[in-house]
């Protein structure tokens, strides 16, 4: 529900730019996959005594890191993607087709960074508020990198194409 809500909320942009529509399922797989990967590993590091809430500030960190890492990896490669497609089929992405490839490639390096952010945090605010994350981060990091990776994807389509597409 949710996410409807978000996207209804840029319906005018997807009304606009119909093929942005093509890349949700990318950009919320790619933002709730890295933001469940980081929620096991610091749930398995909270298990087994490697990790304590007190170190919130050196997870952070690191998965700021591992984000943009992995996010840049990921986009450069959405990017690309388009890039080479476009020449197999030009009419698909149109004449705006790098600016796409570009909000693409971008969207998925701030969902991507958001959803380690999320994933690694998550745990640890539920720990500290007494709840067990091993249950309850799932849901919520999947829900929560869902819907925060689709007002990313779009605020950033909105930057990058006002003036042309939008």
């Amino acid at each position: 529900m949710l996410t409807a809500t978000a996207m209804a909320y840029f319906e005018d942009e997807i009304a606009k730019a119909v093929v942005l529509a093509l890349f949700v399922p990318l950009i919320i797989s790619s933002g709730g996959n890295s933001g469940s990967q980081a929620s096991t590993l610091i749930i398995q590091a909270m298990a087994v005594g490697e990790l304590k809430i007190r170190d919130w500030w050196k997870v952070m960190r690191r998965e700021i890191i591992s984000g943009l890492l992995l996010g840049t990896v990921l986009g450069l490669i959405g990017f690309f993607r388009i890039l080479i497609w476009h020449y197999f089929a030009p009419q698909l992405y149109g004449a705006h087709w790098m600016l796409i490839g570009v909000t693409v490639g971008f969207a998925l390096l701030g969902v991507v960074m958001w959803g380690s952010l999320a994933g690694s945090m998550l745990p640890l605010l539920l720990k500290r508020l007494g709840a067990d994350p091993a249950v309850s981060s799932a849901p919520f990091v999947a829900t929560l990198v869902d819907v925060t990776g689709l007002v990313i994807y779009f605020s950033v389509a909105v930057l990058i194409l006002s003036g042309t597409l939008l």
